[in-house]
């Protein structure tokens, strides 16, 4: 599929080679809030969105309560599927007494993708300024899939694919991306 050069802008240091294969990914999207429902779940649709039309195959998606063990039952069940290799949590990062994801899915990681909060702060603060400090935005691996968290605003979904995920899961990405390195995740 051929660049805009919106696309371009995004991809920053990097850069897209259009000789190599695009490979497609399947990415699991997980709303996490209270009080959304499959009919006004906006930053879900906005990644669902997003997703396929990047490429990438949506292979699952559900909405949980901001609750602990419902946030890890979701994504501990997609993992055992084996059929996602990435997983996209949108709510819960705040700050507040009911936003629980960081704490639902930090401990569940074998390893933490530490400069994807940082340059996820980054992008961020381009669009909302130091509010970004409000985000607790986090990414890392657990049994070989990728987790990467999410603020639940449609903006913060938008800049965390459009400006970072979307370009480090498409293959074509240089000089590197997270799509070849699926294959070694287990070693």
């Amino acid at each position: 599929m051929p660049l805009t050069d919106t696309d371009r802008a995004y991809i920053g240091a990097g850069r897209i080679h259009e000789d190599r294969p695009f490979k497609s990914v399947n990415i699991a999207i997980l709303t996490v809030s209270d009080t959304r429902t499959a009919e006004n779940d906006t930053s879900g649709d906005v990644l669902a969105r997003r997703i396929t039309e990047a490429g990438h195959h949506l292979a699952a998606r559900d909405i949980v309560r901001d609750d602990v063990e419902h946030i890890r039952g979701a994504i501990r069940t997609w993992i055992a599927s084996g059929d996602v290799d990435v997983i996209i949590t949108t709510g819960g990062t705040g700050i507040t007494g009911r936003d629980v994801t960081p704490e639902a899915v930090e401990p569940m990681f074998d390893k933490r993708i530490e400069g994807f909060s940082t340059i996820f702060h980054m992008v961020s603060f381009q669009t909302v300024g130091l509010s970004t400090l409000q985000s607790r935005a986090l990414a890392g691996l657990i049994d070989g899939v990728f987790v990467f968290c999410l603020p639940g605003s449609n903006g913060a979904c938008k800049d965390g694919w459009d400006k970072v995920i979307r370009w480090q899961l498409d293959s074509r990405h240089g000089p590197c991306n997270m799509v070849e390195l699926m294959p070694r995740l287990k070693e």
